[in-house]
């Protein structure tokens, strides 16, 4: 037998996965010069010095059976340690390791979050644009993904439409930022309203049960660090039951290497329960032991600083060209991706007529919308300039 979810998932690929291995194709056939590979969210940047740095002196100097062998489960506890202290140097915090679990990247990150804190039948809100592996993720932990459109025109999430979705079978809310695929950043008041309007619905459902049961707001920030001058709000301060997902594939350039981790603040008893769920879900999905070796950069790196200002050229280069050819986008404020408003209603037919200048973004549906094409601007600067003509064209063939 088969399992037909999962069979279902498989057949039908991710749309940024797909363009990605046509694009691999693509540049056998006619060069990678030629071909203009915008679908991947994958550093171009180098992982910095410190990181190879860290790399040397772990083979150097830790035995092969700890450098290469299992942790425990949660992680190196010197770890779990380094990203608690660094958190609390930068947002005053007083966590501990133990609210820290080490995982295998952002995926095994909110995959974990959702299993721990969802039942199967429950729903869970997510700010459309969204990153589209946050439904399969959903409904492989057996829940409803439930579509909550963002500010049409800034794209910012809008804390009264998140409070009319909500029914009693909402088990959590995810949110993203910097977005991915928007760029957007939510401001602290805009988090504040948010936090309000989970805690209204807190308060009457344990009214009404006669014991807590809360929703959890999933805090997914890969991108925290690649910002352009706005603020970040750290979201536990603003809301208690908050869990932060957490990937260091952007902010160190370690994509393929999959090291993140899960926070959740022990503020309460329910915090403890829901540690322990982590725990139970690393476990039940086989997301166990996050790679040592990793572990031990991340011990090493951990506030080492990311090189946003590469991307920030890339992003100027890229946005003043596509503005001076007639597109309109959202000015991304943060992550490395332009959101940008395809030249016909159909984000599909968009994409296929730029495959004919070997542009290659990613159309808006599978992210919830329609009507627009991710960049992803985190090439190399030489793709993006050598791209443009080709813009320029593409655009000229829609006049």
């Amino acid at each position: 037998m088969i399992n037909e979810q999962m069979y279902a998932f498989g057949a039908e690929s991710s749309k940024i996965r797909e363009i990605f291995s046509y694009a691999c194709a693509r540049k056998e056939e006619i060069g990678a010069e030629n071909v203009f590979d915008f679908s991947l969210g994958n550093p171009s940047i180098p992982a910095p010095a410190a990181v190879q740095e860290s790399i040397a002196r772990s083979l150097a100097e830790v035995p092969a059976a700890e450098l290469h062998g299992y942790t425990p489960a949660p992680g190196l506890p010197a770890a779990r340690a380094a990203v608690a202290s660094s958190l609390n140097r930068r947002f005053g915090t007083t966590y501990a390791a133990s609210d820290v679990f080490m995982t295998v990247g952002a995926a095994a990150s909110v995959s974990i979050a959702l299993h721990a804190a969802v039942c199967p039948g429950e729903e869970v809100i997510v700010i459309a644009p969204y990153f589209p592996e946050y439904r399969v993720w959903i409904e492989t932990a057996g829940a409803v993904c439930v579509e909550v459109p963002a500010d049409p025109e800034t794209f910012q999430v809008v804390p009264g439409a998140v409070a009319a979705a909500i029914t009693p079978r909402t088990a959590a809310v995810i949110i993203n930022a910097p977005n991915n695929p928007t760029g957007a950043i939510y401001p602290r008041e805009t988090l504040s309203e948010l936090a309000e309007v989970l805690e209204e619905v807190n308060a009457a459902r344990e009214q009404e049960l006669g014991h807590p049961q809360p929703v959890v707001l999933i805090s997914d920030e890969p991108y925290r660090e690649i910002t352009y001058g706005a603020e970040v709000p750290w979201v536990p301060a603003l809301y208690e039951h908050t869990v932060v997902c957490y990937s260091y594939s952007k902010s160190l350039s370690l994509p393929g290497e999959r090291v993140g981790w899960v926070l959740v603040p022990q503020v309460s008893e329910g915090a403890r329960r829901m540690m322990a769920a982590v725990a139970g879900a690393a476990r039940a999905l086989g997301f166990v032991c996050a790679p040592a070796l990793f572990q031990r950069v991340v011990i090493d790196c951990v506030d080492t600083p990311t090189d946003v200002a590469a991307y920030a050229r890339n992003r100027e280069l890229l946005t003043d060209a596509l503005r001076a050819y007639g597109y309109t986008f959202v000015e991304p404020d943060g992550a490395f991706y332009l959101w940008v408003r395809a030249l016909e209603p159909d984000a599909e037919a968009f994409c296929e007529r730029a495959r004919g200048f070997e542009l290659l973004p990613v159309p808006s549906d599978s992210f919830g919308v329609p009507g627009w094409v991710r960049v992803g601007y985190c090439v190399a600067p030489e793709t993006i300039e050598r791209s443009l003509p080709a813009w320029q064209a593409l655009a000229k063939s829609y006049r």
